[in-house]
């Protein structure tokens, strides 16, 4: 029988290895997907004793609360690890040793409504589409549990949304990150949701986003496709992988450059770049240009070092304080008239005032 014992962070004592009948406790809490910051994950530690034909099937065993599939997911997502070493695949050999299952943080099972303003772009009886502002989490997650778009969604709607996508996230099919501006939709039931998610899942929907970039990507215009997962050496960080992750796909091009560099060539200090993307994974436009030589300003994870002088002054001067990005184009078939919709708004004040100071240089 595999051995599970159950870590927390930040507790401050451990109970030397709970029973099955604990951790199975344990495990019966929402789990949100990986998209999540880890922060109050819980480490899961299994001991195998013996070599298996498959890890997922190994692990699922020794887990029962958590299904095969949620596993398979973790593992691809870099959240397994054998004595300290990052796995990618379900599919490979369970060597005997002490596996790490990282679990992201539970939530709150019931966000409640709250009167915050919204700037709608467009509202039927089966979605709304909303112009999210930076700082406004999409959903409540550990850190952001009020103030999200889930809790302005659920006051303006009611109950019309209550388990359309799960408690914790209701009528969600997509998300920004929290310092990200932009397009959002949401489904107000069911079958709008399902729909919804149909298209996200196909890559059938128009996503352009608008970037300040440190530098300019080599070449202007290109296609960048990686597997992005879990960054092996920092935890809170996605990273491009040589194997496991998911399949990232996104087309750039640089529409504007500010300033010249003084050292030979003159390189552009800065850019505007339109960032299409053809999936949606965790931080994909902010690891993709970042692998480019062209972090977003501003990005206080993917940054990679500080811009030029003029520049950081720029940044400083506009009261830019998140990553400059902004979902500015969001283009889809209503999933129940069939009506072609597409939405467009241009960067909020802190990044246009950004830009406008870039333009002066």
């Amino acid at each position: 029988m595999p051995k599970v014992r159950l870590r927390r962070k930040f507790r401050p004592r451990l109970s030397p290895r709970p029973a099955r009948a604990k951790v199975a406790a344990s495990m019966s809490m929402h789990l949100p997907d990986l998209d999540e910051d880890l922060d109050g994950a819980t480490a899961l530690e299994v001991q195998l004793d013996a070599r298996q034909p498959r890890l997922d099937k190994a692990l699922s065993q020794a887990l029962p609360d958590v299904s095969r599939a949620r596993l398979q997911a973790l593992i691809a997502a870099g959240a397994v690890t054998l004595d300290g070493h990052v796995l990618s695949s379900g599919s490979r050999s369970a060597e005997p040793g002490i596996y790490r299952v990282l679990m992201p943080a539970p939530v709150a099972a019931d966000p409640l409504p709250e009167d915050l303003p919204l700037t709608i772009l467009f509202e039927d009886e089966h979605l709304i589409v909303v112009d999210k502002p930076a700082g406004m989490a999409t959903h409540p997650a550990p850190g952001s549990e009020t103030g999200t778009l889930v809790n302005a969604l659920l006051h303006r709607c009611g109950d019309s949304l209550s388990g359309i996508g799960g408690v914790a996230r209701p009528g969600i099919v997509h998300r920004l990150d929290k310092g990200t501006s932009g397009v959002m939709v949401a489904a107000k039931h069911d079958r709008a949701h399902q729909g919804l998610t149909a298209l996200f899942a196909a890559h059938d929907i128009e996503r352009t986003y608008i970037a300040l970039t440190r530098g300019v990507p080599s070449p202007e215009r290109g296609r960048i496709e990686s597997r992005l997962g879990r960054s092996t050496h920092d935890r809170k960080k996605m990273a491009i992988l040589r194997t496991g992750g998911r399949e990232a796909i996104t087309d750039y091009v640089v529409e504007r450059t500010f300033g010249r560099s003084s050292k030979a060539g003159g390189a552009p200090l800065a850019a505007r770049i339109a960032c299409t993307l053809h999936t949606g994974r965790t931080h994909q436009i902010r690891v993709h240009m970042a692998s480019k030589g062209a972090p977003l300003l501003g990005d206080p994870v993917y940054g990679s070092g500080p811009p030029a002088g003029p520049v950081r002054d720029a940044i400083a001067a506009s009261g830019l304080t998140r990553q400059a990005l902004h979902a500015a184009i969001l283009g889809f078939t209503h999933p129940i008239t069939g009506e072609p919709l597409r939405f467009a708004t241009a960067p909020p004040e802190d990044m246009m005032a950004l830009q406008a100071r870039l333009e002066a240089l």
